[in-house]
């Protein structure tokens, strides 16, 4: 899935948060856009390694959680659908157990400047 031709996608560059907002070995949703549809995506956090996803089940295509107190996630480890169960694997969005075991989630690039989580180059995006 081509993450950039949804709507609402942020354009790289785009600031998302503050790194400080996020702890290690935190997971934390955000929803861009005001209107239907908006952009959902999670971050995770492990130790100075980022890691972006579309939040949406590769399984059955909802939202992993629909609020940041229902994210269920063991840190550094893994992270679970609430719907089927589906079960990610932190470092790599891969299904490790579920409906869904070897798929992944669509993953979205993100780099750290001055302090802000932003969004980076996709794979194959020239400067």
């Amino acid at each position: 899935m081509d993450w950039q031709a949804l709507p609402n996608a942020p354009e790289t560059g785009t600031c998302l948060c503050t790194l400080a907002e996020i702890d290690d070995g935190a997971a934390l949703m955000l929803t861009l856009g005001s209107a239907a549809p908006t952009f959902d995506l999670l971050v995770l956090r492990s130790g100075s390694s980022l890691f972006g996803y579309l939040n949406r089940c590769s399984h059955f295509g909802v939202p992993l959680a629909n609020q940041q107190k229902h994210l269920r996630y063991q840190p550094h480890e893994h992270f679970q659908c609430n719907i089927h169960y589906a079960r990610y694997n932190w470092t790599d969005g891969r299904c490790v157990s579920g409906e869904c075991a070897g798929e992944g989630l669509v993953p979205i690039p993100l780099v750290v400047v001055d302090g802000h989580i932003c969004i980076g180059k996709a794979e194959g995006e020239s400067s």
